[in-house]
C-alpha cells in the first residue's frame, strides 16, 4: 500500500541529501575509484598530453556527439527517416546498416571526415574501392567479355553461378547469358551480355552485378542466420571482383582512385592484406602472368605517379602483407609462401609481412599448420629475407575453441599485430601478453557487426580491450563489400565516437597516432621494431619522423574543430566539464601505461 502524504512527510525527513557530507564523501571515493581505473586505459597517456587547443576541440566534439544523440538519434524522428514502414527505432548506437545514411547528415560526421586517421593497417585490397565506379570501368574497358558456369535464367542461378572476365582480341558474341541454350564457360562481350539482360537492360545487369559484388543491407541486419551463412556470401563477392579487377588497365585506375578515397579520408599510409592468385593480365594479354613482377611493378608506378600530383602530395604509399587462404592445403599453402619470398626478393620494400586469411571457423587454425610456417621462417632465413607475421586471430564467438585458440599462437609465433582479435577480451593472461609484448590490434567494428560478431557497436569489444590498456587501432577490413561504399575510414571512426561514451575525439586522436606507431613503413627486426613502438615520436627513425607530421595534422585539424565550431558548446559551458579528461574523468593527470610507453 503506498505511503499517505502524512507517513512520507515523515519518512522523508530521513532520507539523506545529496549535500550531506557522507554522500559527498561516498562520491568523492567513487570518482577516485573511476580515475584509478581510468590511468589504465590505453589512451591515458595521450589524453595526459593533450594541448589546449585539442582539449578545447575534444570539449566541443563531446557536446555536438551528446546534443546528436538526443537531437537526431531519437524514436520521435522516425518519421523523416521515411523508415517508418520498415519497422526500424532509430537510437544511439543503432546497427550500421540502419544508420549509414543519417550519420553521413550529421555534424559528427563532418568533423570525423576532416580528422587526420594516420595509418590504414587491416584492409584486403580487393575489397576496397566502390563498386559503382569499378563497375562503370569495368564496362568500359574494351574486349572485356564474361562467362558463367550455368545459364543465367534462374534466381538461383543469378544469385550463386560463378563468374568470370576474360579480355579477347576477338570478339565473341554468338551466345547469351540469358538462354537455356546458354554453354558453361562460353565467354560473351560483356556490353552485349549487358544490354541483352532480361530485367532491364544494361542498367539492371549493372545493378545485378553490383548485388554479386557486396553484402546487402537485408544481409547485413540478418544477425539470426549466424556467421557461416555470411562468410558464404562473402566469399561469392571476392570471387566475382577478383576476376574482373585481376586485369592491368583496371587494375591502374583501381589504384588511382584507392589512393584518392584514403588521402580525401585523411588516411596518409596503408598496409594492404594481398591474397591474389596467378590470375593478372597484362593489357592486351589473353594469357595471365606466370609471377608477380610486372603487377609489383604496376603498384610502384601507380603510387609514384599519384604522389607527385597535387591531391597526392604528402601520401607516404602502400605495403603489402601478404596473405594466403586458410583452408587451402599443404602443397597451396607452401607454393603460396614460395612466391611470396620470391617476390620479396624482386620487391623488398613492398612486401611488410604474411598472414593468412579466410573465415577462422572455416579453415586450419593456426596449431594446424605450424609445420607450413616453421618451413617459411626456415626459408626467410635461408634467403636472407625479412617476412614478419601479421596474423588474423579471434575473429570468432568461439571461447575456448580451435579458432579462439589462434589467439594463443599468434602471439607465441611473434605476431607484430593481430588482425580483429574480437575474442581476446575473454583471455586475461593474452591480454598482459598482449600488453608485454606491445601487440596492436587491428579493430574493424563495422566489419564484425557486418559479419555477425556482434549485433552492433555497442556490444563490440573494443572497448574493453582499450581498458585493460591493451594497444589498439581502427580499420576497415572490407569497406567496399560491407556496405562503406568507400575506401575511407570515417564509418568506423563516426561508429566508435558515436557509440562509446567514454571513447571521446581524444580516444579516437589515441587510435589513430597508434596506426602510424604499429606500421611497418620499413623492415625492421625483432629488436628494431619493439624500440621505435616504445620510442615513438622521440625515436630518430622513419617512424619517429610520420609520428611528428600526423601531430602537426592534429594540432591543425583540433584548430579547425575550435574555429568552425567554436560556437557549439557555449551554451552548454556552465559545468565547467572538459570533455576530454571527463571520460575517462582522470586521465588528463594519468601516467603512461607501461604496456604502450
Amino acid at each position: 500500500m503506498p505511503f499517505t502524504d502524512q507517513e512520507w512527510e515523515e519518512i522523508s525527513q530521513e532520507v539523506p541529501s545529496q549535500a550531506d557530507d557522507f554522500i559527498q564523501k561516498y562520491v568523492e571515493g567513487r570518482e577516485r575509484l573511476i580515475a584509478q581505473e581510468a590511468t589504465q586505459r590505453s589512451d591515458a597517456s595521450f589524453r595526459q598530453n593533450l594541448s589546449p587547443i585539442a582539449r578545447r576541440a575534444c570539449q566541443l566534439v563531446e557536446r555536438i556527439r551528446d546534443r546528436e544523440a538526443r537531437t537526431i538519434w531519437t524514436p520521435q524522428l522516425e518519421d523523416t527517416l521515411a523508415q517508418k514502414s520498415e519497422n526500424i527505432t532509430v537510437h544511439p548506437g543503432m546497427m550500421f546498416s540502419l544508420s549509414k545514411d543519417r550519420m553521413e547528415q550529421t555534424k559528427l560526421w563532418q568533423i570525423i571526415r576532416r580528422m587526420p586517421k594516420g595509418s590504414l593497417l587491416h584492409a584486403h585490397i580487393d575489397a576496397m574501392v566502390d563498386f559503382k565506379f569499378l563497375l562503370d570501368i569495368l564496362m568500359k574497358e574494351p574486349g572485356m567479355h564474361i562467362s558463367a558456369d550455368a545459364p543465367l535464367t534462374s534466381s538461383h542461378a543469378l544469385e550463386n553461378a560463378t563468374l568470370l572476365f576474360r579480355y579477347f582480341k576477338t570478339e565473341r558474341t554468338e551466345d547469351s547469358l540469358w538462354s537455356t541454350d546458354y554453354t558453361s564457360g562460353t565467354f560473351i562481350r560483356i556490353t552485349q551480355a549487358a544490354d541483352a539482360f532480361p530485367d532491364g537492360g544494361r542498367e539492371g545487369f549493372l545493378k545485378w552485378l553490383y548485388s554479386r559484388c557486396t553484402l546487402s543491407r537485408t544481409d547485413a541486419v540478418a544477425q539470426h542466420h549466424g556467421v557461416d551463412e555470411i562468410w558464404t556470401k562473402f566469399y561469392k563477392c571476392f570471387r566475382v571482383v577478383n576476376s574482373f579487377l585481376h586485369h592491368e588497365n583496371i587494375y591502374r585506375q583501381f589504384l588511382q582512385r584507392l589512393m584518392r578515397l584514403l588521402k580525401e579520408d585523411g588516411i596518409m599510409y596503408a598496409e594492404l592484406r594481398f591474397a591474389w592468385g596467378l590470375d593478372y593480365y597484362r593489357q592486351g594479354s589473353e594469357t595471365p602472368d606466370t609471377d608477380y613482377v610486372h603487377m609489383m611493378d604496376v603498384l610502384d608506378q601507380e603510387v609514384e605517379k599519384f604522389r607527385n600530383t597535387p591531391e597526392g602530395k604528402g601520401f607516404w604509399g602502400f605495403r603489402i602483407i601478404w596473405c594466403c587462404v586458410r583452408w587451402l592445403p599443404t602443397r597451396d599453402i607452401v607454393h603460396n609462401m614460395d612466391q611470396c619470398i620470391t617476390t620479396k626478393i624482386t620487391h623488398p620494400h613492398l612486401i611488410a609481412g604474411y598472414d593468412l586469411v579466410g573465415q577462422e571457423d572455416g579453415g586450419r587454425p593456426l596449431r594446424d599448420l605450424l609445420p607450413e610456417l616453421f618451413w617459411f621462417r626456415k626459408q626467410c632465413a635461408e634467403e636472407g629475407v625479412n617476412i614478419p607475421f601479421f596474423f588474423h586471430a579471434g575473429e570468432c564467438l568461439g571461447s575456448g575453441s580451435e579458432t579462439d585458440h589462434n589467439l594463443y599462437d599468434a602471439v607465441l609465433l611473434g605476431t607484430r599485430r593481430i588482425g580483429h582479435g574480437f575474442s581476446l577480451y575473454k583471455h586475461p593472461l593474452l591480454i598482459d601478453l598482449v600488453k608485454e609484448k606491445r601487440i596492436l590490434i587491428e579493430s574493424c567494428p563495422i566489419s564484425n557487426e557486418v559479419l555477425r560478431l556482434c549485433g552492433s557497436v555497442m556490444s563490440h569489444p573494443l572497448p574493453a580491450l582499450l581498458a585493460r590498456g591493451v594497444p589498439c587501432c581502427l580499420c576497415n577490413d572490407d569497406p567496399a563489400m560491407l556496405g562503406q561504399d568507400t575506401a575511407g575510414c570515417t564509418h568506423d571512426f563516426w561508429q566508435a565516437l558515436q557509440g562509446w561514451e567514454n571513447l571521446g575525439l581524444a580516444g579516437l586522436g589515441s587510435l589513430a597516432e597508434n596506426s602510424i606507431r604499429w606500421s611497418a613503413f620499413e623492415d625492421q627486426t625483432a629488436e628494431e621494431w619493439t624500440r621505435d613502438v616504445k620510442e615513438a615520436s622521440v625515436g630518430s627513425g622513419l617512424k619517429a619522423k610520420r609520428l611528428q607530421e600526423w601531430a602537426v595534422d592534429w594540432e591543425k585539424f583540433c584548430l579547425w574543430v575550435v574555429t568552425e565550431f567554436g560556437e557549439d558548446g557555449e551554451d552548454n559551458d556552465s559545468n565547467g566539464t572538459d570533455a576530454a579528461t571527463a571520460a575517462p574523468p582522470s586521465s588528463v593527470a594519468a601516467p603512461a601505461p607501461a604496456a604502450t610507453k
